[in-house]
């Protein structure tokens, strides 16, 4: 973060690599098609589900569903503000919750959030925060009668070509709109910590041709039938031509994920159940005679954890997880990212110069 009320946290490093079908910050076990989640889910509020929304048949009726949309969920889209950092916010419920990114709130316990509806900003603090899927929840200190909960749509219905407009704060512009398509689903994205990034490793990313800049992380991915299906986090930048972004390249993280996150923190304070797989153990990235990524040394083994049991143990070097080369810690939190806790899955190393396989049964992060 530069210290400008205009530079928010949104600006996070995101490698685009060409690797295989699909591939972003060198991502691992993600597909251009459609994979939908294990889990099932619902709308939030009772609304009803749809995936693409049927097109107006005429240029007017489209331009008619394009204000409708905005009229419905901006007012559910709002603006905060930690010191001098600014980032945007969706209204979770109607006890006052505001659901973010989770490098918005950064390390601030008290915020300014300022509603699309007008007024002045209303006082807020951290419910929690959870970087590992760069979320997080804030509270207003006190509920206005105009808050308009957002309603969240079913992420696994999405579909590559779906019209999508995101809402947001971008550059300190304040309740603006973008409209883009769905250019992809099922991605595996891992931010930077560069600029205030969390380094989270995020799994079925949808990504999109709205235009998402610093300001717009924490708002709303929305689809015509009004129903918010992601928040955006990031956009992508190009490796090859320095840290400038990528245009039309950017990131929400569903809805499926958000409310999972969200709605445990909002119950219990705190997120009780990641549903991500671990290991368990702590590791470094080490390099090769060539002086190139070679591999996740393992530097302790939680006792009696997942690696543990597999006869893992300090020293080994990981090379392979679930036939996805593992090369870094970065892409090992890529090849973890799209399994669950509870799966089975083999586990290559070096120790001592030897080559070992092992299965390993997952634990949770």
């Amino acid at each position: 973060m530069d210290g400008s009320r205009a530079h928010v946290r949104a600006r996070l490093l995101l490698t685009v690599s060409a690797v295989a079908v699909c591939a972003a910050a060198l991502t691992a076990g993600c597909s251009t098609t459609s994979p939908r989640p294990a889990e099932k889910e619902g709308p939030e509020k009772g609304a009803a589900v749809s995936g693409a929304p049927g097109i107006p048949g005429s240029a007017g009726d489209l331009q008619a569903a394009y204000e409708k949309v905005v009229k419905d969920v901006l007012p559910s889209v709002v603006q905060i503000t930690a010191g001098d950092s600014l980032g945007s916010g969706v209204v979770y419920d109607d006890k006052g919750d505001i659901v973010t990114n989770a490098h918005v709130v950064g390390s601030a316990q008290s915020f300014k959030v300022t509603l699309a509806t007008g007024g002045g900003p209303v006082g807020a603090r951290l419910v929690s925060s959870y970087p590992e899927q760069d979320l997080a929840v804030v509270r207003l200190d006190d509920v206005p009668k105009s808050l308009k909960p957002a309603t969240f749509g079913d992420s696994t219905k999405v579909e590559v070509g779906q019209i999508v407009l995101a809402m947001g704060n971008p550059l300190g512009l304040s309740s603006s709109v973008t409209q883009g398509i769905v250019s992809a689903v099922g991605r595996t994205v891992s931010e930077g910590r560069s600029g205030g990034g969390t380094g989270a490793t995020i799994a079925n990313m949808v990504q999109t041709s709205a235009a998402i800049n610093p300001g717009n992380s924490g708002g709303a991915l929305v689809n015509l039938a009004g129903q918010v299906i992601g928040i955006p986090t990031l956009a992508a930048t190009d490796p090859q031509f320095g840290q400038g972004a990528a245009p039309g390249i950017g990131f929400a993280i569903p809805a499926a994920t958000v409310r999972t996150i969200a709605g445990q923190i909002v119950k219990s304070g705190r997120v009780t159940d990641s549903g991500r797989a671990a290991l368990g153990i702590t590791g470094r990235t080490i390099v090769g005679p060539d002086f190139t990524p070679a591999g996740v040394a393992v530097v302790s083994v939680t006792q009696g954890g997942p690696a543990d049991r597999a006869g893992l143990r300090a020293g080994d070097v990981i090379t392979a997880v679930g036939g996805s080369t593992i090369s870094t810690m970065q892409t090992l939190s890529e090849a973890l990212a799209g399994l669950k806790p509870g799966d089975r899955t083999e586990v290559s190393y070096d120790r001592g110069g030897t080559a070992h396989t092992t299965t390993v049964n997952l634990g949770e992060m």
